[in-house]
């Protein structure tokens, strides 16, 4: 497989989740972002880079003795794209990325190998982004050749943008499973998720 980096947003105020945040919040026994973070490194020989802000130093305590490493983005209350791009400067320019969120726990090696498969046995030179019923899903790949105008464009900042002024640059990937689409933000949704993993190993 062709060598690919990883970028997981983890920077967000978690809001929805009340009093908890939900990267800290466990899965399989592991704090979510650590579980997100082993999930990207079954596919990356690199290390998964995370991209932190809010409760900063509770997420890096949380990856302790991960291969993870983090970089702290300053301008996390002002939205994700601000992390995407912090990531993005942050990573090596010759490499296709990943960029995934970090409360994605449905999510398993094998998604990020099929979504791998799909880009490069595509068009490789564009952004391929997970589709299902025409919702958009996470992780996507940004090939090395498109970083520069990612992060070059003032009008467009972060992928979000990018890819809905820029769809000559977008392939869009129909891919059913469930994790690429699912993501932890409120009580509720935790609570079903504990309810599903009691119910598979009943």
């Amino acid at each position: 497989m062709n060598e690919v980096g990883a970028i997981v947003l983890a920077a967000g105020l978690s809001r929805r989740m009340v009093a908890r945040n939900k990267l800290l919040l466990p899965v399989g026994g592991v704090p979510m972002i650590r579980h997100t973070v082993d999930t990207y490194s079954a596919v990356s020989v690199r290390p998964v880079l995370v991209v932190t802000g809010y409760a900063a130093e509770d997420i890096e305590a949380a990856l302790a003795g991960s291969s993870a490493r983090t970089v702290f983005n300053p301008d996390f209350a002002q939205g994700r794209s601000t992390s995407v791009v912090c990531g993005l400067r942050a990573v090596a320019p010759a490499i296709d990325v990943l960029i995934g969120l970090g409360d994605q726990p449905l999510l398993t090696p094998a998604d990020l190998r099929a979504l791998l498969a799909a880009h490069r046995g595509g068009d490789p030179a564009r952004i391929s982004i997970p589709v299902r019923e025409q919702k958009r899903g996470n992780p996507i790949v940004v090939p090395a050749s498109l970083r520069t105008k990612v992060l070059s464009d003032p009008a467009s900042p972060g992928c979000k943008k990018f890819t809905r002024a820029h769809p000559e640059h977008v392939r869009f990937l129909a891919l059913p499973n469930a994790g690429f689409y699912t993501d932890i933000d409120t009580p509720d949704e935790y609570e079903a998720l504990q309810q599903e993993s009691r119910a598979a190993n009943a």
